[in-house]
């Protein structure tokens, strides 16, 4: 089995699990699985992780009041999809590759009589199953860390993109002087060697050909929200209608500790992408 092939079985198997699907939809932040922006320490995580798809909305504003069509890769559960197809009317297409967040997806999208705008589709992003030039936007929040070739994703995003059409997307990364020995409890947790960098992004980006890109930097969120998480998680970890295994709540808190640890320390970035082929 090649590298990439495991990394996404891994990433799938875990999605996937009984114990990842509750905790991710009840302690995450429900329908938004992604960082979130905070105004206030103590805030709620759906308000926050809702703040950031309005940061990301107001940078493609303009194409998406024009009827632009939108790919999200890594869609989770779908609720940035729906808050942009309720917003501006569009058609918006989710590729997610673990298939028990794609039936929570669709069932959401019927409930809320969305699923005449919404397409979920099972997929990985290091092979885009559509066409060349299929869509206006492609969007992605926190799902690129996954893959174990970052460079083929914004490859494949290059290729499905219509000429003129915009990549607005943002991913957990490592500072660019990090060590992998500083970084291994956080590695050792997703199962990956390494993180991307904002200035890895950048330089491939440009490469690829994006004639803009720009990085928005808000690294100070992303411990600032594994801190939210963790508190959440310490809360509602006996309430019996979370239901995760014990197992599991100990293992997430240790490893949302390490990702609060690393990013006090400035050994981790976040923000957010927005790339112009």
């Amino acid at each position: 089995m090649t590298e990439t092939a495991e990394v996404n079985q891994i990433t799938e198997s875990y999605y996937d699990s009984n114990d990842a699907n509750r905790f991710y939809f009840q302690i995450w932040g429900g329908e938004d699985i992604h960082v979130g922006i905070y105004e206030q320490p103590k805030e709620d995580i759906a308000t926050a992780s809702r703040r950031t798809v309005q940061k990301m909305i107001s940078m493609i504003e303009a194409p998406l009041r024009n009827g632009a069509t939108l790919l999200d890769i890594g869609a989770g559960f779908g609720g940035s999809a729906r808050q942009i197809a309720q917003q501006f009317d569009t058609p918006v297409t989710c590729l997610n590759i673990s298939n028990a967040q794609n039936q929570i997806n669709e069932e959401i999208n019927r409930k809320k009589s969305l699923n005449q705008l919404i397409q979920v589709k099972h997929g990985n992003f290091e092979e885009i199953p559509f066409d060349k030039e299929s869509f206006d936007i492609v969007w992605s929040q926190d799902s690129i860390l996954h893959s174990s070739q970052r460079k083929r994703v914004l490859s494949e995003v290059f290729r499905v993109l219509k000429p003129g059409g915009r990549f607005v997307f943002t991913d957990p990364m490592q500072d660019k002087d990090a060590s992998v020995a500083e970084l291994k409890p956080v590695l050792d947790r997703i199962h990956l060697s390494s993180l991307a960098t904002p200035e890895s992004y950048l330089a491939d980006a440009k490469e690829l050909g994006f004639s803009e890109c720009d990085f928005t930097d808000l690294s100070q969120q992303l411990p600032r929200h594994y801190q939210r998480v963790f508190e959440e998680l310490e809360v509602q970890q006996n309430n019996p209608n979370l239901d995760c295994s014990k197992e599991y709540v100990e293992r997430m808190k240790l490893g949302l500790n390490h990702w609060v640890n690393a990013g006090n320390k400035g050994l981790l970035r976040w923000g957010i992408f927005h790339f112009k082929k």
